[in-house]
């Protein structure tokens, strides 16, 4: 699963992409609103580990995370 962290522009919030190997999109959601978008995919007991990957992850950037 791939992560993409977008910066917001103006009173556009910053959000996240969670994409799978194909780069399909999974998710999409708020940097400061996570818990809806991963529970309905599933993965709400790693909403801990995909957040403490986000706050470190600069905008633009994709990182690869095994889950």
């Amino acid at each position: 699963m791939y992560v993409i962290k977008v910066k917001g522009i103006a009173k556009i919030p910053d959000y996240v992409q969670l994409r799978d190997e194909k780069f399909t999109l999974l998710a999409y959601f708020r940097v400061d609103r996570p818990d809806k978008s991963l529970d309905k995919l599933g993965l709400g007991d790693k909403l801990g580990y995909i957040m403490e990957v986000v706050h470190d992850l600069p905008f633009g950037k994709i990182a690869k995370i095994d889950i």
